[in-house]
C-alpha cells in the first residue's frame, strides 16, 4: 500500500467529493437494512395473527395493524419494502455518481502528471527505456490504478459501514445466534492475508510482460517496412506468440489463484447461512419446549429469516473482498511501476529564467563527454568558438563526435569536463527554454507528425499558426515548394507515420522549412543535407545564406559541398579537433580534409561522366 500513498495528494483534492461519496454510502446501506427488520416484523405478526394469539410482537405498525387482516398486512409491509428499496437505489446511484466519477478525475490528472512529467525527463531516459513500456505506463496501469480510486474505496467503505450498521443489530437480537452467522469471517480474512501477497507477485509478473509486448508490437508496426525488406513476418510472428504465450501463462496463473479464492469465500459465506438456521432452529424449538421464558423473549422465525437476510445481505462485500484485494494489490504492482518513473529526475534542468541574449559569441573550452547510457567516450578536451552571426562547420567520420557537440549545446546532455559558454556566462546557468525556442534543429534522424504537410512545417512557429504565405516562403527556402504544390492535396496532404509517404530528400527539406519558419537566432544542421542532390543542396544553402545573415549557424556534414562557404570549419576525429579553419586553409593543409575534398570531387566527376 505505500506506493499508492502517491494518490493521497489527488484524494485529497477531491476530497469533498469522496466525503459526499461515503455519505451515500452510509444512507444507502441504512436503508439497506430496513427490509430485514421489516419482513422480521411482517413474519412475526402474521404467525401470530395466524394463530389466533394477541401480537405481541414490537413494531412502529402495531397499534395501526392490530385489527388489520392479514393480506392487507402483507401488502402495507411490501409497499412499504418497496419503498425503501428505491430510496436505497437512489441513494446507491449517487454513491457511484461521486466516487467512481472522482476516480475517473483522478485517473485524467494521474495520466496529465505522467505525460508532463514524460516530457521534462532528458535523452538519458527515453534511452534507458523503450517506448512500448513508457506508453503501459500511462494507459494499462494508470488504468488498473483509477480500479482502486473506484470501485475498491467505494466497496471497501461500504464493507466497512455496512458491518458496522448490520452486526450491532444481528447482536441485539440474539447474541448466540449472531456469533455463530460471522465465526467463519475471521478465517475468510486469513485466507485473504495469505493470498494477497501471491496475487500482488503474479499481478506484477502481468503487468511487466504486458509491457514486453506493446513495445514489440509498436517495433514491429514503426519497422514494418523493414520487416517485410527482410521478410521476417514469420520471425516476429513467432517471437509475437512467444511473448503472448508468456503472458498467457502468468495470467493464467492469477485466474487460478483467484479462481481458488473467490470459491472459497463463497463457502464460507454459505457455512454462515447454514449455522444460522441450524443454530435458529435449535434455539426456536428449545425456547418452544420452555414455558419458563416469556413470549416476548423467544426467538421467532422472523429472527430467523432476519439473519438470513443480513448474512445474504453481507455476502456479496465480503466476497467482494478478495475482488478489492486483488484490484489493490494489482493497483500497487502498476502505482510502484509508475512511481519509478515520475520518481526518476531530468539530469539536465533549468535552472535559470532570466532574459538569454544570443548575440554574442558560443565557446567550447576543454570539453570532454562520455555518454551515461553506453559509457562510449565521444569528446576529448575539445575546445573552439563560434563567433556571433557566423557559420560554423564540421565534418568527420562517421562516431567521432559531430552530433555530440549539439547535443551538449542544446544541454541534451551536461559535459563531464570543460565548460560551454555563451558570452560569459555557463550554459549551465543560462534560460534552457529560450535557448531551445531560439534555436532551429534539423536532427540528422528526422521526425514529422502524422498530419499534413502545413501542419508539419506550421509546427516550429510559435504558439499560433502562421498564415499561408509564411508557410509557402518556409517551403520555398527550403526548395520543397515545387514538390508539395505537385502533390493531388497540396499542403493538406497528410504525409502518414513519420512521413512514410515522403521519400527521404522531401523529409529532410520539410524539416528544414519547419526549422527556419520560427526565425531562430541560431539554426543547426546535423548532417541533414545527405539524402537531396547538389543543386538543390546548393539552392537550399543559398537561401539560408539570405536567412541567416548575421545570425549564428552550424552546419554538420560528410558532403564537403555543403561546408566549404562557412567562415569556419573543424574536422573531428576520435572525438578530438585534429584540422581547424577556412576551406582553402584545410585544403593547403593537405590533411583528412584535403583527402575527403579529392574523393568527392573525384565522386562527382564519375557521376557527371554516367
Amino acid at each position: 500500500m505505500k506506493s499508492l500513498m502517491h494518490l493521497n495528494k489527488y484524494l485529497i483534492k477531491y476530497k469533498y467529493r469522496l466525503l459526499l461519496g461515503f455519505l451515500f454510502i452510509i444512507l444507502a446501506n441504512f436503508f439497506k437494512i430496513f427490509p430485514a427488520q421489516l419482513i422480521r416484523e411482517a413474519l412475526n405478526l402474521i404467525t401470530e395473527k395466524l394463530k389466533g394469539e394477541e401480537i405481541v410482537t414490537q413494531s412502529f405498525l402495531s397499534d395501526y395493524i392490530q385489527n388489520m387482516p392479514t393480506s392487507k398486512i402483507v401488502l402495507l409491509y411490501a409497499s412499504i419494502i418497496f419503498g425503501v428499496a428505491i430510496i436505497t437505489g437512489i441513494f446507491t446511484f449517487f454513491q457511484r455518481q461521486t466516487i467512481i466519477i472522482m476516480s475517473r478525475l483522478i485517473e485524467f490528472d494521474l495520466k496529465n502528471e505522467i505525460y508532463n512529467h514524460y516530457q521534462k525527463l532528458d535523452s538519458t531516459f527515453y534511452k534507458e527505456n523503450n517506448t512500448g513500456d513508457i506508453m503501459n505506463r500511462i494507459s494499462d496501469d494508470v488504468l488498473k490504478t483509477r480500479m482502486y480510486l473506484g470501485p475498491a474505496i467505494m466497496y471497501s467503505f461500504g464493507l466497512l459501514s455496512l458491518f458496522i450498521m448490520v452486526v450491532p443489530v444481528m447482536f441485539s437480537i440474539n447474541v448466540k445466534l449472531a456469533i455463530y452467522s460471522l465465526t467463519p469471517l475471521p478465517i475468510l480474512s486469513v485466507i485473504i492475508y495469505l493470498v494477497s501477497a501471491r496475487i500482488n507477485k503474479q499481478s506484477e509478473k502481468v503487468q511487466a510482460k504486458l509491457s514486453d509486448i506493446t513495445t514489440l508490437s509498436q517495433e514491429t508496426y514503426s519497422g514494418i517496412r523493414i520487416l517485410k525488406t527482410y521478410v521476417k513476418e514469420s520471425f516476429f510472428s513467432s517471437k509475437l506468440n512467444s511473448e503472448n504465450e508468456a503472458y498467457r501463462n502468468y495470467s493464467m496463473d492469477l485466474v487460478k489463484t483467484n479462481s481458488l479464492f473467490f470459491p472459497v469465500m463463497m463457502l464460507l459465506i454459505g457455512l454462515s447461512t447454514i449455522f444460522t438456521i441450524y443454530i435458529g432452529g435449535t434455539l426456536l424449538i428449545e425456547d418452544a419446549a420452555n414455558p419458563l421464558i416469556p413470549e416476548n423473549e423467544k426467538i421467532k422465525i422472523g429472527e430467523i429469516l432476519s439473519f438470513v437476510i443480513y448474512i445474504n445481505m453481507l455476502t456479496w462485500p465480503v466476497t467482494a473482498i478478495g475482488w478489492v484485494t486483488s484490484i489493490i494489490q494489482r493497483a500497487a504492482a502498476s502505482q510502484t511501476r509508475i512511481n519509478a518513473f515520475l520518481n526518476t529526475h531530468p539530469k539536465v534542468q533549468n535552472t535559470c529564467n532570466e532574459a538569454l541574449n544570443l548575440k554574442e559569441n558560443i565557446s567550447f573550452k576543454n570539453v570532454s563527454f562520455t555518454y551515461p547510457e553506453s559509457g562510449i567516450t565521444a569528446l576529448r578536451n575539445i575546445s573552439f568558438e563560434i563567433k556571433k552571426g557566423t557559420t560554423l562547420a564540421i565534418v568527420g567520420k562517421t562516431g567521432s563526435g559531430k552530433s555530440s557537440i549539439i547535443n551538449l549545446l542544446m544541454r541534451n546532455y551536461d559535459v563531464n569536463e570543460g565548460e560551454i559558454l555563451i558570452g560569459d556566462k555557463n550554459l549551465k546557468n543560462i534560460n534552457l527554454n529560450q535557448l531551445r525556442e531560439n534555436t532551429g534543429i534539423v536532427h540528422q534522424d528526422v521526425f514529422l507528425f502524422s498530419d499534413t504537410i502545413e501542419n508539419n512545417i506550421a509546427f516550429g512557429y510559435k504558439n499560433e499558426l502562421p498564415d499561408k504565405s509564411t508557410i509557402e516562403d518556409a517551403a520555398k527556402n527550403s526548395a520543397i515548394y515545387n514538390s508539395i504544390i505537385e502533390l493531388p492535396k497540396g499542403f493538406q496532404t497528410k504525409i502518414g507515420e513519420r512521413g512514410v509517404t515522403l521519400s527521404g530528400g522531401q523529409k529532410q527539406r520539410v524539416s528544414i522549412a519547419r526549422a527556419i519558419i520560427k526565425n531562430p537566432k541560431i539554426l543547426i544542421f546535423d548532417d541533414c543535407l545527405s539524402a537531396v542532390d547538389t543543386e538543390t543542396e546548393d539552392i537550399i544553402l543559398t537561401n539560408l545564406k539570405r536567412i541567416m545573415k548575421d545570425k549564428t549557424s552550424i552546419i554538420i556534414s560528410h558532403r564537403i559541398s555543403s561546408v566549404k562557404n562557412a567562415d569556419t570549419i573543424i574536422v573531428l576525429g576520435e572525438g578530438k579537433i585534429i584540422e581547424q579553419g577556412t576551406h582553402e586553409e584545410l585544403l593547403k593543409l593537405k590533411g583528412s580534409y584535403h583527402e575527403t575534398y579529392q574523393i568527392q570531387l573525384l565522386e562527382t566527376k564519375n557521376n557527371k561522366l554516367k
